[in-house]
């Protein structure tokens, strides 16, 4: 042993000095690559140097995994690190273990527990420092005071024989005895080194086998206390009989270090050397019994290890969702909590493997309806679908390289004709070849092109992810399989597969409509446990609070408050008489206030439970906010507020707050009651077509129920004072004030005014009077009271047919495909930073991802060559503009080509992998493109391998303008900055025509031919193509605008001649002034050019259909598609 000491203690001292902070996986890795370096270097070493064999003491150990230290090899290294340590040590701490492992093992000590934010906390840590006691500054943040400098670095000197320390101003005394620990709830924190280097940072972050084997042990203790019972007294009769024979072993060290002369003639020693090695050899007896009857208890326990997998599962999986919203927060005590409820709930059994099902069924279904009512609607199946795939992956029932296919595609090196275009997308058919690359898969792509009619055929479903594959298929993939196949030929209907792939495989039940009510929430909570609204945009429970503290005999009893500047003092006092009489508190719109939030957060974790009026409670609304404290949240009992989906929801919602008295107080009673259905439905038409994106509005606006009330308020007002319906007016004030006041975009406030003009006009008046097509939403006889009109709103569909907002059935198609893909983005944003793909680990996809982008990313184009060939010319403006994209896209190869080395040479260890990189790895990964490119780049929604096609196509684009001259068509999709190449067009008919370029405009004409045929650039203006059409088609033979095809979400546009004109003026109003976007998002912010980052210019379209059909149906036209 000793001739391995210097081995040994040299990677213990290095495990302390340095790997405090990481995760086990990452102490693993560097523990081996050390080890490496011994062998290398010949320094002596026993096989397996570990940080616990060679520093751990295990009696040590034992008395700490009593006092509550986890029993997994981090935990016990952790605990090994804290002892040895020259330097106070930090522990990151998210799930509050070592918190109350260090309260636990400091008990008898004395230990002062405190916070930075209490008011005396530096007259606590003086008493501790001054007196010798341990001392544990809880829950601090990013930043520590100032004032613990000297403490941080022992900055001890002495004075008058006396050790002391400056804390502050004063002066004292300081006790070797004195201990410091600090611990911090952020799962994630940023020290700056300045921190890191005056303490030992801990990473006490709760691992998978840590908390498997404490559930292990909550399990056994519920369900055979027996056996838990046992075991802990084995455990302590373990470590009481290991300190007996250290003792031993001490006292005869001593004595013979003691002993004078011959130890052979010192009889005292013999006897005790005698006495001690009877002893020895009895208490060693009893260790190997009890190390028996040990390993016989650890038998029985194991069998419940299926228990404490699955709630593991169940655990990571919810504390993940905080990556999701910063709203979802849930403690580990809040865990446990329901775990032990699930175990005390579910379903006896004899049979140990049935009660084992019937905890785990019981289980994951308390848990997730649990989590439900804290999550927003959009991400309740997200959450459903991830615990059934974490659950089928623990059982290896999937393949880590298909769910990486399912959630960010694929990437192909050679991109072949498509087989059916005529109704299989360009996108489609990528995704079926990149498909082609998983094992599973190899001869999916030949067997589709082989079998095209019966694939059209589940293309044309209804219901095509119910429809069976055709050949092998069907029998030879599994159900998550075929989700994949799904994703490449319906994106739009994944969601629905995968509410079938969560009910056959775990429950219909978890694909059931989940509600809360506030009585739930409230039986849940107590005095000291806040109840939290998670707000969506528009919403307020206020209302509904009231309601409910009446029923409760609480309406008198509550106070409210709106958080704003200077709210705070007001709020504190409210609070603190409301703890002493019980009243309610109700702080609305913490997201206002947070400044003030780490005042409430103490105010709350004052709170003395057996100060507290039990009647006590506090309610509080939020938006997400990542400035809301997290140990409210966690603590808290949460619930999320959305507002009603669909128009007939918002119909009722808007008519149910009205009276019969207020019904028919207009002295115009009759076009009243019509009007007003007219702009209910305005107003959940407006609510109601965000959710199709940008085919709806470029910008998501929050209308509220505000807006519509004082609409209501002007309806009445104008109709009661003027004799005729005064509907300029009306428009006026409904869309460009109440509505148009929150609108930015201009073509949204086109779209409002003209969605407004079907609302609000005399034909409305007219009973029966359609809104859509259908006739399913009329108007009804003036008559009817307000139960007929309620009668008549309830008669209406639940979901919403594309036809009311003036769009076309394939909006549906839109509308769910950005579901899945939004779906699809929330769950990859869960993922853990260390899966492996096909045998791949993380790092070698990322580094393969990366070589392979590296190799087709050509060079810089040399910009002096470019220059020379295409000077600054008067008559030439293209020149400019060439040179400018040149200059871009150089700037942006260079980022690429660096990055991608650095990212290469810091997977090799050769370089620091900083945050930035760390973060290009991951989107790397997950098939996104990085934050660093795009930060440089133009706007693009297209994933990484498509995005690097693009870029690819791009510059063939430039090189073939630099190599064969000015192009006679333009691919305007090539451009970086289209705007300048437009202005440039401009620039070079003003100085040939020698006017000023303020007077000149586009005009715009469709072109019959193709650009193959376009063989010679116009005499003026310019050809330009590569945009596609979204909403609408254009109709070569017609030529004009058309009617999209049936599940034709985008059309090519056929080639546009920009032609320069001064002075002009529209002679035909025969076309749609259509707007051009350089991606499907259409919104854009303005640049610092004074231009949008994504709108270009508006051209006009032939159209013999009013310009107001496809403003209704969103029609635009966009330089780049998302795929």
């Amino acid at each position: 042993m000793l001739d391995n000491i210097s081995g040994n203690v040299l990677v213990a001292a290095g495990f302390v000095a340095y790997l405090g902070p990481f995760t086990g996986q990452y102490r693993t890795v560097l523990y081996n690559h050390w080890v490496k370096q011994l062998k290398t270097h010949h320094v002596p070493h026993t096989s397996e140097p570990t940080l616990i064999g060679t520093l751990g003491n295990p009696v040590k150990i034992r008395s700490w995994q009593i006092a509550g230290l986890p029993n997994d090899t981090l935990s016990v290294e952790n605990g090994v690190i804290n002892q040895f340590s020259q330097r106070w040590t930090h522990f990151i701490d998210p799930q509050g273990q070592a918190n109350k492992w260090i309260k636990n093992m400091e008990k008898d000590n004395g230990l002062d527990v405190f916070k930075l934010s209490d008011r005396d906390f530096l007259r606590s840590m003086e008493n501790a420092i001054r007196f010798g006691k341990p001392c544990l500054l809880e829950n601090v943040g990013e930043e520590l005071d100032p004032a613990l400098e000297p403490v941080l670095l022992k900055q001890t000197y002495k004075q008058q024989g006396n050790t002391v320390l400056k804390l502050g101003d004063t002066v004292i005394p300081y006790h070797e005895d004195f201990r410091m620990y600090i611990t911090t709830k952020l799962p994630n924190p940023h020290y700056t080194p300045e921190i890191a280097t005056k303490l030992t940072l801990i990473n006490f972050t709760l691992s998978p086998s840590g908390l498997e084997d404490q559930l292990l042990g909550q399990v056994v203790a519920e369900e055979r206390p027996d056996l838990e019972e046992a075991k802990n007294q084995l455990i302590i009769s373990n470590a009481k009989m290991r300190q007996e024979l250290k003792d031993i072993e001490d006292q005869i060290l001593y004595r013979l270090s003691s002993s004078e002369g011959n130890p052979v003639d010192d009889m005292e020693l013999i006897k005790v050397l005698e006495a001690s090695k009877m002893k020895a050899a009895e208490i060693q007896a009893k260790v190997r019994i009890a190390e028996q009857t040990e390993k016989d208890i650890d038998l029985t326990r194991m069998e419940y290890i299926p228990v404490a997998v699955r709630t593991q599962i169940l655990f990571f999986c919810v504390s993940d969702l905080a990556n999701v919203d910063p709203m979802y927060q849930y403690s580990l005590e809040w865990f446990l909590n329901i775990f032990l409820s699930g175990i005390a709930n579910s379903e006896r059994a004899d049979n140990l493997k049935k009660r084992i099902a019937n905890i785990n069924r019981y289980l994951t279904y308390n848990l997730y309806s649990n989590v439900c009512r804290s999550l927003f609607e959009k991400h309740k199946l997200m959450f459903a679908f991830l615990l059934c795939a974490r659950i089928m992956m623990n059982e290896n029932k999937i393949n880590q390289s298909e769910w990486r296919y399912l959630l960010s595609g694929g990437s192909i090196q050679v991109m072949t004709e498509n087989p059916a275009a005529d109704w299989l997308s360009d996108r489609a058919w990528r995704d079926i070849l990149a498909l082609s690359n998983l094992s599973a898969f190899s001869s999916f792509a030949a067997d589709f092109v082989e079998h095209l009619s019966e694939f059209r055929a589940i293309f044309d479903s209804l219901e095509p992810h119910r429809e069976p594959l055709p050949g092998i298929w069907d029998q030879y993939l599994d159900q998550f399989q075929k989700l994949l196949v799904l994703r490449c030929l319906r994106g739009d209907k994944v969601t629905n597969a995968m509410q079938d792939f969560v009910a056959a495989n775990l429950e219909p039940r978890f694909i059931e409509p989940q509600t809360a009510n506030l009585s739930a929430v409230f039986k849940d909570s107590n005095s000291t446990t806040p109840l939290i609204f998670v707000l969506s945009p528009g919403t307020d429970p206020a209302a509904d609070l009231y309601k409910f503290a009446e029923e409760m005999k609480f309406s008198k009893k509550l106070s409210a408050i709106s958080l704003g500047q200077g709210q705070g003092p007001r709020a504190e006092a409210m609070m603190r008489s409301s703890i002493e009489r019980g009243k309610w508190v109700f702080f609305q719109n913490c997201h206002l206030a947070p400044s003030w939030m780490p005042a409430l957060e103490r105010l709350i974790e004052h709170i003395n439970p057996d100060k507290v009026h039990r009647d006590f409670r506090l309610w509080l609304t939020s938006l997400p906010s990542n400035k809301f404290p997290v140990s409210i949240l966690q603590n808290g009992s949460k619930m999320t507020i959305e507002p009603p989906r669909g128009v007939k929801a918002n119909l009722l919602k808007s008519y149910s707050s009205l009276s019969d008295d207020f019904f028919n107080s207009c002295h115009k009673v009759t076009e009243f009651k019509s009007l007003l259905l007219s702009l209910c439905l305005f107003h959940g038409n407006a609510l109601e077509r965000r959710k199709f994106g940008a085919l709806g509005f470029n910008i998501p606006y929050e209308f509220t129920d505000g807006d519509l009330r004082i609409c209501i308020s002007q309806l009445k007002m104008f109709l009661d004072e003027y004799d005729d319906i005064p509907y300029k007016v009306l428009k006026y004030t409904a869309g460009e004030i109440n509505y148009g006041g929150r609108v930015t975009d201009d073509w949204d406030r086109r779209c409002v005014m003209n969605i407004l003009e079907d609302f609000y006009n005399p034909e409305v008046l007219i009973p029966e009077h359609s809104y859509s097509t259908s006739g399913i939403y009329h108007q009804i006889q003036p008559t009817y009271d307000l139960n007929g009109y309620l009668s008549y709103i309830k008669s209406l569909p639940l979901n919403d047919m594309p036809e009311i907002f003036g769009l076309h059935d394939n909006a549906n198609i839109t509308f769910a495909q950005n579901e899945t893909y939004a779906l699809l983005g929330a769950i990859i944003q869960l993922q853990p930073k260390s899966s492996s793909v096909g045998g791949q680990g993380r790092e070698e996809v990322v580094q393969d991802v990366a070589q392979n982008i590296l190799l087709q990313v050509p060079e810089p184009t040399n910009l002096q060559l470019v220059m020379t060939k295409y000077p600054v010319l008067y008559e030439e403006s293209m020149n400019t503009v060439l040179v400018q994209e040149v200059i871009r896209y150089n700037r942006l190869l260079q980022v690429i080509t660096q990055t991608l080395r650095d990212l290469l040479k810091a997977l090799k260890g050769l370089v620091v992998m900083s945050s930035q990189l760390e973060l290009m790895a991951t989107s790397l990964y997950n098939n996104t493109v990085p934050k660093l490119w795009n930060a440089k780049a133009y706007p693009s929604l297209k994933p990484l391998s498509s995005w690097v096609m693009d870029l690819l196509q791009r510059l063939d684009f430039l090189q073939t303008w630099i190599q064969g001259g000015i192009p006679a068509v333009f691919w305007i999709s090539g451009f970086f900055f289209p705007q300048a190449f437009l202005t440039g067009t401009l620039q070079n008919f003003a100085r040939k025509s020698v006017i000023s370029i303020d007077t000149i405009s586009f005009d715009f004409k469709v072109m019959s031919q193709s650009v193959s045929e376009l063989k010679q650039r116009p005499e003026e203006g310019c050809y330009i193509h590569g945009l596609f059409l979204e909403g609408a088609r254009w109709d070569p033979t017609a030529f004009q605008l058309a009617e999209s095809r049936p599940k034709e979400l985008y059309t090519e546009m056929a080639v546009i001649w920009l032609l320069p004109m001064p002075n002009r003026k529209i002679q035909n109003q025969a076309f749609y002034l259509c707007p051009i976007y350089k991606t499907l998002t259409r919104a854009g912010t303005l640049s610092t050019t004074g231009h949008s980052t994504n709108y270009v210019i508006a051209v006009e379209i032939p159209s013999n259909q009013p310009q107001r059909h496809w403003i209704k149906r969103g029609v635009a036209l966009i330089c780049a598609l998302d795929y």
